[in-house]
């Protein structure tokens, strides 16, 4: 567990990142109606998993860009026609693939809350293989381990994927992690510090 006084230098100990809270007065209406959304957390009704502490916080820096971003990314936690489980799943690999320890401590637990299967978790923490997960969780791994890691996604998988997804589903779930990977970037280039009372549990290479 990080202690305040271990953050590095530049991250400020009342954002715990590099930037200061967004202040509400400082926000037109569109922006505030983000703002609340993110002070209101309750995964369960579809709230921030953050609240201000995180990406969201972040994002109302730029009014504009927040204001543009919730609709987009509302429909993609929420609105899509995927599982929660596989939701779950395509943001956990992409957390992996980014070392993210932020996006995997929010999403970690967001996942075993919608019933995510341990097994399936540990096999994306630990980069295991992918054998006997439920087909939808074992290419979705696939499919962002590739993405990731090659920047390509071969014809085999592409056909594992639309076997197991239809196309719409599949662009949705794609569009997913790379929303994630955006999220991920974000929190590195801020030095998002994890949460007060969390741990690491993600093994870094």
């Amino acid at each position: 567990m990080t202690d305040t006084k271990d953050f590095p230098a530049d991250v400020l100990p009342e954002s715990r990142s590099r930037v200061a809270l967004p202040n509400r007065d400082d926000l037109d209406d569109a922006a505030r109606e983000v703002y609340d959304a993110h002070v209101h957390i309750d995964p369960a009704a579809g709230k921030s998993l953050a609240g201000l502490y995180g990406p969201g916080g972040i994002r109302l820096h730029s009014k504009k860009l927040s204001g543009l971003s919730s609709p987009a990314a509302h429909y993609l936690r929420h609105g899509a026609d995927y599982t929660e489980q596989e939701r779950e799943v395509a943001i956990l690999t992409t957390a992996r693939e980014y070392d993210s320890q932020f996006e995997w401590c929010a999403h970690e637990r967001e996942g075993l809350r919608v019933g995510l299967p341990m097994e399936t978790v540990d096999v994306i923490r630990h980069r295991r293989p992918t054998d006997g997960l439920p087909e939808t969780h074992a290419v979705l791994i696939e499919m962002g381990r590739q993405l990731f890691q090659t920047k390509k996604l071969d014809s085999a998988t592409y056909a594992r994927a639309t076997k197991a997804f239809e196309i719409p589903t599949l662009v949705d779930l794609i569009s997913l992690m790379g929303a994630y990977s955006a999220t991920a970037i974000l929190l590195a280039a801020f030095d998002v510090q994890l949460p007060e009372g969390s741990d690491q549990s993600l093994p870094v290479d």
